[in-house]
């Protein structure tokens, strides 16, 4: 027995137990090996007159037998001599396929290689292979591994042969033609794991479909089918005979080979696109839009993205994982990798292959994610520009989508603490209660009357109560909209984004201002005058006894009672100081943690040209200031209720009107 070249046993150790996560993998990366093999064989058929290749014959094979507990994988490749053998499979992390590579580029760099035969294409060739351990994943699911293999040229075929132990054997063996078979001795069964399941059909069909289906070169299987069996005609007055099927067996080509995110977007139909989406991403809706992406200079790389028509089940729940499968060399190395795509835009399914990013070992993660980066940021503009687009171009699309997927977008914004608001303010639709339909924050500002300053939006749980609010319709005969944001994210996106685009201020365009976006029942929303101000104060301060008995009656639920100035129809409205609304800590109180919420400072604003308000006055100037803490206590609550929130005590509510109907 010959010796591994290398502090065998322990590295060999590694190579099994430690560096791959995940037993199926062996498949992949024995594939892999045989799709170099033949890689290099077409090369050596271009340069080399004396090797003659028929393309349309390169072709892996993968077989098994359950019988024997075997998996094989067969190439008609390059192959490998006695020495080539010793030498690649002898000596632990030793890469022929990355030698190959180095020497193919450093010929092209010297000019070598020339333009003939498109010798100069190959240098950027999909060769797989880079660390020499890929082959060693066999003994996670090996107790034995035999290699037969003859070079292209020679007639002689040598064996390798070990239980990945401490050494090898070789010895000389018979191949009928050049090229490399790996025949993989699964196993025994164990409890926690069934070797035995790789050396079936299906197993192996759903493992090649799963990692290698876009490996350049056919995959070839004997498959078992079933057919039905012609019977003869029944005579007349004989029963029809039953129908019988028999089962055989041919070889079929399993694997696509081409992925269809490197073919021209002009050479793919819409059909194929979403052919593709739903039988790869298991949906049974087509895609709302497809982004294809094809990259080349610093770093190449092919996309293909697809928006969904609409939300999967789990897309909210903390179990849902957002990411693009992530390919190099058209080889699976990640299910979904994550960083390729912001939060925001986790709802995108797709594929990016790209055989400029550096993989660590087991080519199940990446080495560093510099080069991920610089792709996901690419993306995403894409992405963003893809959306708008669907927006600008077909708005009653964009509308499904953003029903969807609005919270997602908006969520962003709140989760980035605004820093996401570039990418995705543009995007936002809300609806609108001048225009009443959903529109964008541009359109809004396009249809603002001249100096306007600032967005006005209202918080609540229906379109239909917002619309009704009286501060939303106190804005909307000043002449200005109103957002009516109805969903528990909007407010904290509003005031996460604080501002939205520039306005000239006093007309200079040189003095730019951003819009500020306000809620119209957390702040003063600058839409009064300096003559409405005074008289509010003044006929507060009138009052100041009136609204003394008001504030005692109503403890600690308000700061303070004043007239308001903006009021027109309501008698009163309550109103928060602070910049949190009233619709906001109603959504903070449904949240773990909500006892640890500060005190919400409320005042609540009287409308002093409202027959209440003179009904209150007359019961204060008649000394009846126990019907004036009634009608406070009244009122409050009903504010309350115009606002969508339940009185802390309706029980007292309904008895306080009770006794007023009397």
């Amino acid at each position: 027995m010959r010796k591994f070249k290398t502090e065998s046993k322990k590295l060999l150790d590694l190579m099994i137990n430690s560096i791959y996560t995940n037993r199926e993998i062996f498949l992949r990366e024995l594939i892999s090996n045989a799709s170099d093999a033949v890689d290099k064989l077409y090369f050596r058929s271009l340069t080399d007159p004396e090797v003659a290749v028929a393309c349309d014959d390169l072709a892996i094979t993968v077989s098994f037998d359950a019988e024997a507990r075997t998996v094989t994988v067969s190439d008609n490749g390059i192959g490998m001599t006695k020495d080539e053998m010793d030498k690649n499979l002898g000596t632990i992390a030793h890469s022929d396929s990355y030698e190959f590579k180095a020497a193919q580029a450093a010929a092209a760099a010297d000019g070598e290689l020339g333009d003939e035969k498109g010798l100069n294409d190959l240098t950027d060739v999909d060769i797989i292979g880079q660390f020499g351990v890929g082959f060693y994943s066999a003994f996670m699911v090996g107790k034995k591994v035999r290699v037969i293999s003859r070079a292209v040229g020679t007639d002689e075929a040598w064996a390798w042969e070990s239980d990945g132990v401490e050494g090898y054997d070789m010895v000389i063996a018979e191949r009928a033609e050049h090229g490399t078979d790996v025949i993989v001795y699964l196993k025994d069964d164990t409890d926690e794991e069934s070797f035995g399941t790789f050396a079936s059909e299906h197993g192996l069909m759903q493992l090649i479909k799963r990692y290698s289906n876009y490996v350049r070169y056919p995959i070839k299987m004997e498959v078992t089918r079933t057919r039905k069996v012609e019977a003869p005609e029944a005579a007349e007055g004989e029963e029809a005979p039953v129908p019988q099927w028999e089962s055989y067996t041919e070889v079929e080509t399993i694997n696509s080979m081409i992925p269809i995110w490197k073919r021209k977007k002009s050479e793919v139909s819409q059909e194929e696109y979403d052919e593709f989406y739903k039988t790869d991403f298991h949906d049974f809706e087509d895609p709302a839009r497809t982004i294809s992406v094809h990259a080349e200079g610093s770093l190449n790389y092919d996309a293909l993205m697809f928006v969904p028509s609409r939300a999967p089940w789990d897309m909210y729940s903390k179990d849902y994982k957002r990411g693009l499968a992530l390919y190099s060399a058209n080889v699976l190395i990640m299910d979904k990798c994550e960083e390729l795509l912001p939060d925001y835009f986790g709802f995108v399914r797709g594929v990016v292959d790209s055989s400029d990013l550096t993989l660590n070992i087991s080519r199940e993660t990446l080495q560093h994610n510099g080069q991920l980066r610089a792709i996901a940021r690419r993306l995403e503009k894409k992405i963003k520009a893809d959306l708008a687009n669907m927006r600008d171009d077909d708005r009653t699309a964009y509308e499904k989508f953003f029903e969807q997927f609005g919270r997602t977008l908006k969520f962003g914004i709140y989760q980035s603490y605004g820093m996401a608001k570039d990418t995705l303010a543009d995007l936002l639709l809300f609806y609108s209660a001048k225009q009443q339909k959903m529109i964008t924050l541009d359109e809004y500002l396009a249809d603002a009357p001249a100096g306007a300053d600032s967005i006005f939006y209202a918080a609540g749980d229906s379109l239909e109560h917002l619309a009704a609010m009286p501060l939303v319709t106190t804005v909307l005969a000043k002449g200005y909209d109103v957002l009516l944001c109805d969903q528990d994210v909007d407010e904290f996106c509003m005031m996460a984004m604080g501002t939205y685009g520039e306005h000239a201020v006093d007309g200079d365009e040189a003095n730019k201002q951003p819009y500020f976006i306000k809620n119209v029942g957390a702040e003063d929303l600058g839409l009064t005058t300096d003559e409405e101000k005074k008289e509010a104060e003044e006929a507060t301060e009138s009052n100041a006894e009136l609204f003394a008995v008001m504030r005692e009656a109503l403890g600690e639920k308000v700061e303070r009672v004043v007239v308001s100035a903006r009021l027109t129809d309501a008698p009163a409205v309550v109103t928060s100081e602070g910049g949190v609304s009233l619709a906001m800590v109603q959504v903070l109180k449904s949240q773990p943690g909500a006892e640890d919420l500060p005190d919400l400072h409320l005042v609540l604003e009287m409308n002093a040209k409202h027959p209440v308000f003179e009904a209150l006055r007359a019961a204060h100037e008649g000394g009846d200031d126990e019907k004036v803490r009634a009608y406070a206590g009244i009122l409050f609550d009903q504010a309350l209720l115009v606002e969508g929130i339940m009185p802390d005590n309706p029980l007292a509510f309904a008895q306080a009107v009770s006794e007023l109907m009397k």
